[in-house]
């Protein structure tokens, strides 16, 4: 969980902005009442498993949500969901549609006997434990038209943001004390700014309060009387 600041911070480097779209992988036996909370808010979502669910099974599927920037569903999981392993965020310019068939295809994997298995990639647990020891052609699979994947790193002071490589996903690690830092600034300088624009407005009204109308001009004896401008 982190504080408010925190999750602003996290908006920051996870919101990049221009054409890129943010989305969630949330890991629905990680998030307590995902589903309550997905028809709650209305965020664009879909279930990552195919077909029709039983209700228990669709309490612990996998969705992928599209962020919004500020929206209550974002705030919510950056704020509650950082270091609890909800789930991975990917940076793409493709839509939700075009994700739900990519991710769709290595949610079942085989192991090297043949067995079906899930490949719990929306857990960042697994997922930053598998991109490094990615090759080329496994690296090109798992990103597709995925930019960025964005989660937290055992410590959850630390972002880790993994992109495509020469051969094998890179990866960078950003202390959130850094982007705490740079929030706090930014916002002391909007605040700062607010408070400049204030004054400024006061000062306005203070003067525009002394000025009588024009066409109205001071008498020698301190009396208002037509004929002349103020000025």
């Amino acid at each position: 969980m982190t504080d408010e600041a925190a999750g602003e911070a996290l908006g920051e480097l996870i919101f990049p902005g221009g054409a890129d779209r943010t989305f969630a992988l949330l890991d629905g036996a990680s998030v307590p009442d995902l589903r309550d909370r997905l028809h709650e808010d209305a965020p664009d979502h879909v279930c990552l498993f195919r077909g029709s669910l039983e209700p228990d099974m669709a309490e612990v599927a996998p969705y992928l949500v599209e962020l919004e920037p500020d929206s209550p569903f974002s705030g919510w999981v950056l704020e509650e969901g950082w270091g609890n392993h909800w789930g991975v965020f990917a940076v793409s310019d493709a839509g939700l549609r075009a994700l739900r068939r990519h991710f769709r295809t290595f949610t079942m994997v085989r192991d090297p006997e043949g067995k079906l298995l899930y490949f719990r990639y929306y857990d960042p647990r697994v997922l930053r434990a598998f991109l490094p020891m990615c090759n080329e052609k496994e690296m090109n699979t798992v990103f597709g038209p995925v930019g960025a994947f964005v989660m937290e790193s055992r410590d959850p002071d630390v972002l880790l943001r993994f992109t495509r490589g020469d051969g094998s996903p890179q990866c960078e690690e950003v202390p959130l004390a850094r982007a705490r830092a740079a929030a706090a600034a930014t916002a002391a300088q909007t605040a700062g700014n607010d408070r400049a624009d204030r004054r400024a407005l006061l000062q306005a009204r203070r003067e525009a309060a002394l000025r009588p109308p024009r066409g109205i001009g001071r008498q020698g004896g301190g009396g208002w009387v037509e004929g002349s401008p103020w000025s």
